[in-house]
């Protein structure tokens, strides 16, 4: 059986080549088939995310400042007293294409992908953005895009000395009391990923900090699902809600009882 698109599309762009149209029972086959590789992938991904979390770190001992909404600020001050912090480098700034209108298209799609911030923030991490715009430029363009996350001006090497100088990329910092450690970077292509709250966690030293985890020995953990909440309900050392714990009890048990081996 052909499709439509086999058969050529309007203006005369050569047929797309699209695989078979199949019964139900096929498709379904089809599907049990390749969940069986996706499932994999996720196994696979939750070990390097694992792993992720036993990389060494490395000291900041260079002092960075930066300008802020309210004046200048420290790396230190970036963490909002938070213990993770996630910095990604936003390119913005005369001589990028788009400026002054506009941040790097690329960066703006990121940027547009971000999930609410008070999920990152229930897990004890911050997400800001940074570049070498002035703040009366990085507010114009929040404003004009929809953009709420943090966003801050480097006035000095911070681009340059974490690799995000010529390029966009996410440096993950770790604060102990008033030392910072620089715990993870990630750029180019693994760039596309972020955007999404877990995703952002997988790639923090304390990762998403539930029981299911495979995590070092003493690291934050909390029952699978149960610190989930709206965003607007979050309250700092709230207990779970006792129907949410049900609800999500259930949910996870009807996952395993599927397949024994998913984790969540």
């Amino acid at each position: 059986m052909t499709t439509s698109a086999e058969n050529g599309r309007k203006g005369g762009q050569p047929a797309m080549h699209t695989p078979p149209v199949v019964s139900p029972q096929a498709w379904e086959a089809a599907r049990e088939q390749l969940l069986v590789k996706e499932k994999a992938m996720t196994r696979a991904r939750d070990a390097l995310a694992a792993e992720r979390r036993r990389m060494p770190w490395m000291a900041v001992e260079k002092t960075y400042a930066f300008e802020g909404p309210a004046g200048k600020v420290s790396l230190l001050d970036l963490f909002d007293g938070r213990h993770q912090l996630i910095v990604y480098r936003a390119f913005f700034e005369p001589g990028v294409f788009g400026w002054p209108d506009h941040a790097c298209r690329g960066c703006s799609m990121v940027a547009d992908q971000v999930a609410h911030l008070a999920h990152l923030n229930a897990r004890d991490t911050t997400l800001v953005f940074v570049s070498r715009a002035p703040q009366a430029d990085i507010a114009r363009l929040k404003a004009r895009m929809g953009w709420e996350m943090p966003w801050f001006t480097i006035t000095d090497s911070f681009d340059a000395d974490f690799g995000v100088d010529e390029w966009h990329g996410h440096n993950v910092f770790y604060r102990d009391g008033d030392r910072v450690f620089r715990t993870y970077f990630i750029d180019n292509r693994g760039d596309e990923q972020m955007g999404g709250t877990w995703n952002y966690l997988d790639i923090t030293p304390l990762g998403r900090q539930e029981v299911w985890e495979d995590s070092p020995e003493g690291y934050p953990q909390t029952p699978t699902y149960k610190w989930w909440n709206w965003h607007d309900s979050y309250v700092a050392d709230a207990v779970p809600d006792k129907k949410w714990v049900e609800v999500s009890d259930a949910g996870e048990a009807a996952f395993r009882d599927k397949d024994a081996s998913t984790k969540p």
